[in-house]
């Protein structure tokens, strides 16, 4: 048995975070990963549909990413060559509360990840059904593509594969596309894609997938926590309702009351204080960026140090065409919401992306509470904003503060100044 400081089960945005971070404070690290190191953001999520975006064509697309995704894979197999990093190339399964293979740690972080979660029809097996591994691996184009779900991935493909000049159909079971957005943005960037040639089926089931009329077929309908093969019930883990592990602010593994089982060891208080769990397998915040952040959390917990981590203010974005973005809440009593359009800004008109809409949400104290917008480069525009929320800045705090003329930044100043 090898002994160790820390045991990282997942090579992914969370695993290897956690694993440069731990190293580099001194501590001995294992890392296990099966599969390549990047996770599926950088091997067939963000990253690849990234190149895609901004590729002329499919053929580029394809040119592209073979380039991209290995330069970034080397880059994270560099991180894990720190002298304080061992990487073990197999599944990590536990074989009692320390000890994961032939390892053993005062504290392990599961980081592996999530895969796609398939809706459970008659025909799932039919041999068009690809999920977005499958599609990113496909070479030639196809003539027409039908996408189960209107979320982020959906959205994101169907914009994409309509430029590459593919006949795109996407049906969704809600009354509106991306429910994480402000209604009326989503159906703003919706009406935009259909004006663009993708055909919407809202508010419609999907029984069978016989009755779809595509050469390709994406399920787009989530994801789900990549639990299997842990043995975690031998550690008494009662997984949540939707498969994730349960986990407390610090990201610790927390023991459900209902059918729990003994624990082998190291457990006390209801839990297992040295067993952390970070990114999509906590089914919290199924983003790469909030594994990086929760995989600060949990090592800084290990050590022993405070952060001011906001996870209550956790931006994401909509690579669609224009792009969406959000951050905070756009709902609840006595928000008021001010607005303003890409049409009305300089640098927008001068880049012919005059499309575009935000909303600015403040409370009753002036502070800013959530923004949520789609529109050239929208993303960048709510990063502004979650840093300035993280601070308690009001409106009247944001108006004043000096935008350079001309951006696309001074929409949101615009935004502000709306009484």
């Amino acid at each position: 048995m090898v002994s160790t400081d820390l045991i990282i089960i997942g090579a992914g945005p969370g695993g290897y975070r956690a694993a440069e971070y731990a190293a580099k404070q001194g501590l001995k690290v294992v890392v296990f990963e099966d599969g390549e190191v990047g996770g599926t953001c950088l091997n067939v999520g963000c990253i690849p549909t990234k190149t895609y975006v901004h590729a002329a064509s499919f053929d580029d697309a394809k040119a592209r990413m073979s380039e991209v995704v290995p330069l970034l894979r080397q880059g994270v197999e560099s991180i894990l060559a720190h002298p304080n990093i061992t990487l073990v190339r197999e599944k990590g399964t536990f074989v009692d509360a320390h000890t994961v293979n032939g390892y053993t740690a005062k504290n392990i972080i599961i980081a592996t990840g999530s895969s796609a979660k398939l809706l459970p029809l008659p025909d799932i097996h039919d041999p068009r059904l690809v999920t977005s591994t499958e599609l990113l691996q496909m070479t030639t184009l196809p003539k027409r593509l039908c996408i189960i779900g209107a979320g982020v991935i959906g959205m994101e493909f169907a914009s994409i594969f309509q430029r590459f000049g593919s006949e795109v159909t996407v049906i969704e079971y809600l009354k509106e596309c991306l429910p994480m957005l402000d209604s009326d943005i989503a159906k703003r960037l919706r009406k935009l894609m259909e004006k663009r040639g993708i055909t919407f089926k809202m508010k419609t089931a999907v029984q069978t997938l016989a009755d779809i009329d595509a050469d390709v077929i994406l399920m787009a309908t989530g994801r789900k926590p990549n639990v299997e093969g842990l043995n975690l019930e031998a550690l008494g883990v009662t997984l949540e309702k939707n498969g994730a592990i349960p986990v407390d602010e610090n990201f610790q593994v927390k023991i459900l009351t209902s059918n729990q089982a003994p624990i082998p060891s190291g457990g006390a208080g209801g839990g297992l204080p040295h067993l952390y769990a970070i990114g999509d397998v906590n089914g919290r915040q199924m983003l790469a960026h909030a594994a990086e952040m929760q995989a600060m959390r949990a090592v800084n917990h290990i050590l022993g140090r405070k952060d001011g981590i906001r996870f209550d203010i956790m931006p994401s974005a909509i690579f669609t065409d224009p792009e969406a973005a959000c951050v905070g809440t756009c709902e609840g009593e006595g928000l008021k919401c001010r607005k303003a359009f890409w049409r009305a800004n300089g640098k927008a008109q001068a880049m012919r992306e005059s499309e575009g809409m935000l909303k600015l949400f403040s409370d009753a104290d002036d502070r800013m509470v959530g923004c949520h917008a789609y529109g050239a480069h929208a993303a960048d525009m709510i990063q502004e904003v979650s840093a300035l929320m993280c601070r308690d800045t009001t409106v009247s705090q944001l108006r004043d503060m000096v935008h350079i003329h001309p951006t696309l930044g001074e929409i949101l100043r615009s935004a502000a100044e709306q009484e």
